[in-house]
């Protein structure tokens, strides 16, 4: 028998694990599940959640491919293109995501079963919409007893909701720093004391920390937990994460509108860029520092996915919105710093995989980004060019020379961040990982583009 791979980030559950085995992915449930498994499938929810497009599909399958004793049945389920995390999402990704939980806990309760995780990292983006993604969340429901997933929702949507809504800034990195969820004790010192007249904030938030401080928990949770509790409990939840809210506006949200001002810049990079495209062989794309996703959307078309970041919240959010309203459900919006980008988290640093790890395309495009990384960030060109080499085969890259009014005003007062600056310097640099295959001048604005192929492929 062929050997399987169990992946690093399920070996938390008793009831079944994620593995793969000839480059397929499968999903195997235990016997002890089997009861509650069973009700999942033949009670009806399975297919009502699928229908509605809530969580992911899979196949049954009557085969013990890891021939293990405790093997009850497998799963295929559908193959998702990219996976993402938490602290990579716009603050509406999370809220989406949250509410999405919070629906299928609803659904499960008329089906006789309940949500027994609320992780948010069970949530992906998946055709332009959030899924679960994990079969194995449903339990049969004991209308005697507290919802158990109750702390987890707290820590992975509530409690990150509720610190962004309240200090208005982008905080999703703490996700990183605190991959189990936010801690309640942390949030509640630090959201302000207006936060207590919210019911919602106050029962969530600032209660559970006195709860916790008490250490009553337990007692606390072993009183009878009715029916209409649970309702009342989730209904909570949704109408307080429904009026939490997070905008953010910043030289970068309107780019494009800008952009679009300097004559035929604009018009020109998507000519040039789609001639490219039509004489390459490809299928996934990585736009970076994509902006709100304008050439992103250049490329959907013609791709299987495209993975959108952008250092900027308020982009990226008008990018994840656009692609809700409309068909281009391939492009995979998220923030990213690619000065430091998401690194490898979790035991062993191989429960998350790393970003760059994860973004491994045919074309990558860095349009009027690498000035930023070389001068904002001093980043030397052969590390950016490296970077790229992991990434892609083919790059399409733009250079913004030293005389450009952008450059000018970035080194205003630091004159010497130019040094190294110039395209003799970048070209030497990534003609040690990339041949040049075209150049286009973009009309008089200064600027050129670069078509390049990574050496050896």
């Amino acid at each position: 028998m062929d050997t399987f791979q169990q992946h690093p980030s399920s070996y938390r559950d008793p009831s079944g694990f994620v593995f793969s085995k000839n480059g397929i992915l499968y999903r195997q449930v235990n016997q002890v599940f089997k009861k509650d498994f069973d009700l999942f499938v033949n009670s009806g929810l399975y297919q009502n959640l699928v229908a509605q497009k809530l969580v992911i599909p899979h196949q049954l399958l009557n085969e013990n491919l890891t021939d293990s004793p405790e093997w009850y049945i497998t799963l295929q389920p559908e193959l998702l293109p990219f996976i993402s995390y938490p602290y990579e999402w716009c603050f509406d990704m999370l809220k989406e995501a949250a509410l999405l939980t919070l629906q299928i806990a609803k659904e499960a309760m008329n089906f006789g079963l309940m949500l027994r995780d609320a992780s948010a990292y069970n949530i992906q983006m998946y055709k332009g919409r959030m899924v679960l993604i994990d079969s194995l969340s449903f339990e049969i429901y004991d209308e005697t007893k507290p919802w158990i997933a109750y702390r987890q929702f707290c820590e992975h949507f509530f409690a990150p909701l509720a610190l962004v809504h309240y200090l208005k800034q982008p905080l999703q990195n703490l996700f990183i720093a605190y991959p189990n969820g936010i801690p309640l004790n942390i949030v509640s010192a630090a959201i302000p004391f207006k936060s207590k007249l919210s019911l919602h904030s106050y029962l969530h938030l600032h209660l559970q920390k006195s709860i916790e401080k008490k250490q009553n928990v337990e007692n606390k949770n072993s009183r009878p937990f009715s029916k209409q509790r649970m309702k009342n409990l989730l209904q909570s939840f949704e109408e307080g994460i429904k009026s939490f809210s997070f905008s953010q506006s910043t030289q970068w949200s309107d780019y494009y509108k800008e952009a679009n001002l300097r004559g035929d810049y604009v018009s020109l990079k998507k000519q040039f860029i789609s001639e490219w495209l039509s004489k390459l062989n490809f299928n996934t794309v990585f736009d970076a520092g994509a902006n709100d996703g304008e050439f992103s959307e250049l490329t959907a078309t013609k791709s299987t996915y495209v993975i959108s970041t952008d250092l900027d919240h308020g982009a990226i959010t008008k990018l994840y919105h656009r692609v809700q309203q409309t068909n281009i459900s391939n492009i995979y919006p998220l923030i990213m710093d690619l000065a430091n980008p998401s690194p490898a988290i979790g035991v062993n640093n191989t429960e998350r995989t790393s970003f760059l790890a994860r973004c491994k395309v045919d074309v990558a495009l860095a349009l009027a980004l690498i000035h930023h990384l070389a001068l904002t960030n001093n980043i030397p060109f052969d590390k950016i060019a490296e970077m790229f080499s992991n990434i892609t085969r083919y790059l399409i890259i733009e250079f913004v020379a030293e005389n450009d009014e952008k450059i000018k005003l970035m080194t205003l007062h630091k004159k010497n961040l130019l040094t190294g600056y110039s395209l003799e310097s970048f070209l030497t640099a990534f003609k040690n990982y990339f041949s040049l295959l075209d150049t286009k001048e973009i009309g008089d604005s200064g600027r050129t583009l670069f078509l390049m192929k990574k050496l050896n492929t």
